[in-house]
C-alpha cells in the first residue's frame, strides 16, 4: 500500500494567515556558471540581434557613453546586454587606433562562450578580433583583437603590467550585481584609473536594481550641480508576465522533501507549463532529480499507463557536462512536462523558456570566511530578498506564472535585502597579495565599493607575513612576495609551489596543484553509487587526498588519457584533460621562476612534507572525542565523508585545503602529516610542545 502524502499548504498573502512550525535547515554545495541559449536560432545573424531588447536602446547606449565617463546599465538575463553592447561600441568607432573594449565576466566559462557568440555573429575567427583570456588560457591575438572577453580576476592581473589599462577605450563589467570579490577589486581600481584617465569609459552591467550604488561610485562631481554627473544610468525594460506568489503556512522541516512534493503537487494540479525549482547545490539537485523521476514512475504504475502527462526531470548546476546543461533549452512534447532543478545559477545567468511555475527553497550555498577562526568554508543560508525576487520572476519571462516559496511570507520580511557581497565575507590575503603587487602600500585606505571587515584585513596580513609574502613592514618580499602575487592561484598554493623544488618533487606538486582545481574528479552516478566507489576506491592511499589525486592522474596519463577508462573507473574525463592543461601552465610558471623540475620518484614524504609548507595553517590534531581541533584555535573540525581518510583509521594530525559546513564543519582536501614537520617548517607559526598535544598562538607581524 502506497505511503499517505502529505502535500504542503500554501496561502496567498492578503487571505488569512496559517500559525509558524519548526525551522529548516539542510545542507548543499554552492554553485553558479553561464549558460548561451538561442531562442531564434532559425533567423539570419542580423534579425536574431534585432529582436534582442537592448536593440532599442542602442542609439541612446552609444550616446551615454559618448557624453558620460561612466553608464550604469540595468538590464535582465537574456535583453542581450552581454553580446550586442560590445558590438555597438566597435560599430560606433571607439576600437580605431588600436584601442580594444573589454568586457569582463565573473566565471569563465561566460568568458568563452559568450566571446564565441560575439565571434560567430561577427563572422569571426574566436582568437582574432574577438578574443579571451581566462585563466592559464589566453585566446586573443595582442595585435588584431579588438572585442575582448576576460574574467574580472584577469583583467585585475592585466594592471600589473599596464597599470593604467592604456589599451582599452571602454571596459564593461558584466553581471556586476554578483559582486564577487575580483569585480569589486576592478570597481575600486578603475575607480582610480579613471581619476588619471578622462577619456576612459566604463560600463557597469547589472541584472538587478543595484545600480544607484554603481553610479555614485563612479560619479566624479564633487558640486551639487547634477549637469556636471559624471555618469548615468539606463534600464533597459525586459518583457515580463505577472507572477503569483504563494507561502507556505509554516516553516517547512525538510525543504528537499519539500521541493519534491510541491512539484508533484503542481504536475498533478497544473495543466501545462515547465517548472523550475531551486536547491542550494548538486548533491541536493540531484537527488531531487531521482525522487521526482522515481515518484512519476511510481504513479504510472498505479494508474497503469494512464497518467495524462508525462515528465523530464533535468539537473541546472556548475559543473555540469556542457551537453547536459543544453538539454534544459531542448523542447519537450506536447505531452510532457519539464522540471528543471537549479541552483542558483538559474537565478540570473540563464532563461529556460516555458518556465511557468517556480519552486523556491528560500536557502542558497555561499562561501563565506571566518576571519576569527581562519576557516573558509561553504554554508547554506537564507537567499536575500532580490534574490527571492529574481527567482519568482523566472517564471513570467515567458508567460503568467506561479512562485511557491516554501517558507511563510512573515520569514520573507526577516531576509536581508540583498546578498552579502564577497568582499565582506571572504580571506583578503590573494586580495592584499594582489592590491601590493599593484603598488597598493594602504590597502586599508583602499576604495572599496563595500568595504572587507578590518579584522579580515588583519589576518591576511598575519597569514602572508607568516607565508613569507610580507615583511615586518608588510611589503611585498623579494622574490618570494613578489612571485606569490604573480600566481594565478591563493597564496597557500603558490608558496607550495614555489618551495616545491627546494623539495625535490616539483613534478607531484604540479599535478597536485591542477587536480585541486578540478570539481568533481570522482563522479558517482545516482543509480551506480556502489560499483562508482568500488572503482575510485583502486586509486586511494594511506596518505590523504593529495597523493589520491596525484595518483588519479598518473593512471590516467598511463592509460592514454582515454575517455573509455575514465568512464570504466567513473572519473571526469574533461576535469582530467583540463587538470592537464593547467599543469603545463604551472610548469612554464615554475620554469620562469627557474624552479628545478624534480621528482620524489614515488616517496611520498617530500610531497607531503611541501605541501605543508604551504597549508601549514590549515593543520588540526586528532582530538580524544574522535573530532578534529584547528591548531589555530582549537575549532572543532571533521573528515569530510568524500574523503579517502574517511572510513579509515584517522591520522593524528593532518592538513587540509577548505571547510565545508553540512551538518558539521568538514574538512575536504585532507593529508595525513607528521607534527614534527609544522614545527620544522612554519617554526614562526607554532612552538613545539614535548609531545605536540598543542601549538602556540601564530606570531605576529611587529
Amino acid at each position: 500500500m502506497a505511503a499517505t502524502r502529505v502535500i504542503p499548504k500554501f496561502w496567498k498573502p492578503g487571505t488569512e494567515a496559517p500559525g509558524v512550525g519548526e525551522e529548516r535547515a539542510t545542507p548543499g554545495e554552492e554553485a553558479s556558471t553561464a549558460f548561451v541559449y538561442n531562442p531564434h536560432i532559425s533567423l539570419s545573424i542580423q534579425q536574431q540581434r534585432q529582436r534582442l531588447p537592448i536593440f532599442m536602446h542602442r542609439n541612446h547606449v552609444l550616446y551615454l557613453v559618448e557624453k558620460y565617463r561612466t553608464v550604469v546599465i540595468v538590464g535582465e538575463t537574456g535583453c542581450g546586454k552581454s553580446t550586442q553592447i560590445p558590438q555597438y561600441l566597435a560599430e560606433a568607432g571607439w576600437t580605431t587606433e588600436g584601442h580594444v573594449v573589454a568586457i569582463t565576466q565573473p566565471r569563465r566559462v561566460a568568458a568563452t562562450t559568450v566571446a564565441a557568440r560575439v565571434a560567430e555573429e561577427r563572422g569571426a575567427l574566436l582568437g582574432h578580433e574577438v578574443g579571451y583570456c581566462i585563466r592559464f588560457d589566453d585566446c586573443s591575438d595582442p595585435q588584431a583583437t579588438r572585442i575582448k572577453f576576460l574574467t574580472d580576476g584577469m583583467l585585475v592581473r592585466e594592471m600589473m603590467a599596464d597599470p593604467l589599462l592604456k589599451k582599452y577605450s571602454v571596459i564593461i563589467l558584466d553581471e556586476a550585481h554578483e559582486r564577487t570579490l575580483y569585480t569589486d577589486i576592478a570597481l575600486g581600481l578603475l575607480r582610480k584609473i579613471q581619476k588619471k584617465r578622462e577619456e576612459l569609459r566604463i560600463i557597469v552591467a547589472s541584472a538587478t536594481l543595484d545600480a544607484e550604488k554603481f553610479q555614485k561610485f563612479f560619479n566624479h562631481n564633487d558640486t551639487s550641480d547634477p549637469t556636471k554627473d559624471t555618469s548615468a544610468i539606463l534600464t533597459v525594460e525586459g518583457r515580463t508576465y505577472p507572477v503569483e506568489i504563494l507561502y507556505t503556512h509554516s516553516p517547512v522541516p525538510d525543504y528537499v522533501k519539500t521541493t519534491v512534493e510541491t512539484i508533484m503537487k503542481i504536475h498533478n494540479d497544473a495543466a501545462d507549463g515547465d517548472i523550475l525549482a531551486f536547491l542550494t547545490g548538486q548533491e541536493e539537485v540531484e537527488n531531487v532529480v531521482s525522487a521526482v523521476v522515481e515518484e512519476v514512475r511510481a504513479a504510472a504504475a498505479r494508474s497503469k499507463g494512464s497518467l495524462h502527462r508525462h515528465v523530464r526531470a533535468l539537473p541546472m548546476y556548475a559543473g555540469l557536462p556542457y551537453v547536459d546543461q543544453m538539454k534544459v533549452f531542448e523542447r519537450v512534447g506536447r505531452n510532457c512536462r519539464k522540471v528543471v532543478v537549479a541552483t542558483n545559477v538559474a537565478e540570473t545567468s540563464v532563461t529556460v523558456p516555458g518556465i511557468a511555475f517556480v519552486v523556491d527553497c528560500g536557502f542558497v550555498k555561499l562561501r563565506a570566511y571566518d576571519p576569527r577562526r581562519a576557516v573558509d568554508a561553504l554554508l547554506v543560508t537564507p537567499a536575500s530578498r532580490a534574490s527571492a525576487q529574481q527567482r519568482a520572476g523566472r517564471a513570467g519571462r515567458s508567460r503568467p506564472g506561479k512562485c511557491y516559496r516554501l517558507y511563510p511570507e512573515s520569514e520573507f520580511a526577516k531576509l536581508p535585502e540583498a546578498t552579502e557581497p564577497e568582499m565582506r565575507r571572504s580571506d583578503m590575503a590573494p586580495v592584499i597579495l594582489q592590491l601590493k603587487a599593484l603598488g597598493i602600500d594602504n590597502v586599508l585606505r583602499f576604495s572599496f565599493l563595500s568595504p572587507p571587515p578590518a579584522e579580515s584585513m588583519v589576518q591576511a596580513v598575519e597569514l602572508l607575513y607568516a607565508l613569507g609574502g610580507l615583511d615586518e613592514q608588510c611589503q611585498l618580499t623579494e622574490p618570494l612576495g613578489v612571485r606569490m602575487a604573480e600566481f594565478p592561484m591563493g597564496p597557500m598554493y603558490a608558496k607550495m609551489l614555489l618551495e616545491s623544488g627546494t623539495f625535490g618533487c616539483s613534478k607531484e606538486i604540479i599535478t597536485i596543484a591542477a587536480m585541486m582545481q578540478i570539481q568533481n574528479v570522482f563522479l558517482s552516478p545516482p543509480n551506480q553509487k556502489i560499483k562508482a566507489a568500488r572503482q575510485q576506491r583502486k586509486f586511494a592511499v594511506e596518505e590523504g587526498d593529495h597523493m589520491t589525486m596525484l595518483n588519479v592522474f598518473e593512471a590516467f596519463v598511463k592509460h592514454n588519457k582515454s575517455s573509455a577508462w575514465c568512464q570504466q573507473h567513473f572519473l571526469n574525463y574533461k576535469g582530467l584533460v583540463r587538470a592537464g592543461a593547467l599543469q603545463d601552465q604551472l610548469r612554464k610558471l615554475l620554469r620562469r621562476f627557474h624552479i628545478p623540475s624534480n621528482s620524489s620518484n614515488g616517496d611520498a614524504d617530500p610531497v607531503r612534507r611541501c605541501i605543508v609548507s604551504g597549508f601549514f595553517a590549515n593543520a588540526a590534531k586528532l582530538h580524544h572525542s574522535g573530532a578534529y581541533r584547528t591548531v589555530r584555535d582549537d575549532f572543532e573540525l571533521h573528515i569530510h565523508p568524500t574523503s579517502v581518510l574517511y572510513a579509515e583509521k584517522p591520522p593524528q594530525w593532518v592538513v587540509f585545503n577548505e571547510v565545508v559546513q553540512t551538518s558539521r564543519f568538514f574538512m575536504r582536501d585532507v593529508t595525513a602529516v607528521e607534527p614534527a614537520w609544522l614545527t620544522e617548517l612554519a617554526p614562526h607559526f607554532f612552538q613545539q610542545s614535548t609531545d605536540y598535544s598543542q601549538a602556540s598562538k601564530r606570531s605576529r607581524p611587529s
